[in-house]
């Protein structure tokens, strides 16, 4: 993987776990039942997917862009990316037994943004983020 390309990836990853979370934020504020016939119903689980599938190998992803980008301690990195690999599943497992579900309301997305999992994994996220992108 180029610098270049390191860095684009890493761009698109952010945006979409960042954005799922910050939709996520937005629907738990409008106190709906259910998803079901909500005008933005599709954004939402539009923007869940997306996080969803931003989170398949991201520690790998992240290694490969440290690499690229020529950040380390190897060793160090490699321990927080177990983390991070522990983090990721956790967050998926929950975006997926949600996503299952015929019918979303408001309190089950705050429920999920309230959820340890997701905000460690929102946390490691920006950790990565901030190392990568200063790197030169």
């Amino acid at each position: 993987m180029s610098p270049d390309a390191a860095r684009e990836q890493l761009a698109q990853r952010a945006e979409a776990i960042e954005g799922g979370y910050e939709l996520m934020l937005a629907y738990a504020a409008q106190g709906l039942a259910t998803d079901q016939g909500a005008a933005n119903s599709g954004q939402l689980r539009e923007h869940l997917k997306r996080f969803e599938a931003a989170l398949t190998g991201l520690a790998e992803f992240y290694r490969q862009a440290a690499a690229a980008l020529g950040v380390g301690p190897k060793d160090a990195l490699d321990g927080f990316l177990e983390v991070v690999t522990r983090d990721a599943a956790a967050t998926q497992s929950a975006l997926r037994l949600v996503l299952g579900q015929p019918g979303i309301s408001s309190q089950m997305i705050d429920n999920l943004n309230a959820s340890i999992h997701v905000r460690a994994l929102l946390t490691d996220v920006f950790v990565v983020d901030e190392i990568l992108k200063s790197a030169k």
